[in-house]
């Protein structure tokens, strides 16, 4: 389980989250990760403290048991990376329909495919600023 400081709840996170955020996926699943130094958000809030992790599993994952399993395995699986983002970061994760029938290792296996991804494309973005 995450720590509930880690855990994203407002809506203006999320959707800054995604629109502000650079873009790593894979057939299981999307991250979206927007860094707390580069990023002030839409009301310059949140650019300091903990990093924050949200989750999307909609209903095309399939039903609530299996959108509820699918989210307690990637929370499993970050609550282990979380020291890995930056404070103030936030990151949003978002199943697909195959993440369903996959197993743990294969979830961890895309998760950290996808988190790499995001954080070289980041590190580009970043890259060009003082």
């Amino acid at each position: 389980m995450l720590p509930p400081r880690h855990r994203m709840r407002r809506a203006e996170d999320f959707s800054d989250a995604v629109r502000r955020g650079v873009r790593g996926g894979t057939s299981l699943l999307v991250l979206h990760l927007s860094e707390g130094d580069t990023d002030n958000g839409p009301t310059g809030a949140r650019t300091t403290g903990a990093a924050l992790v949200g989750f999307v599993v909609p209903k095309a994952v399939g039903g609530a048991v299996e959108r509820n399993r699918v989210k307690r395995r990637l929370r499993a699986l970050l609550r282990d990376r979380s020291a890995e983002l930056q404070p103030g970061s936030r990151l949003v994760v978002r199943a697909l329909p195959p993440s369903a029938s996959a197993t743990s290792a294969e979830l961890a296996r895309d998760l950290d495919i996808a988190f790499g991804s995001a954080r070289r494309k980041q590190r580009r973005r970043g890259g060009g600023t003082p």
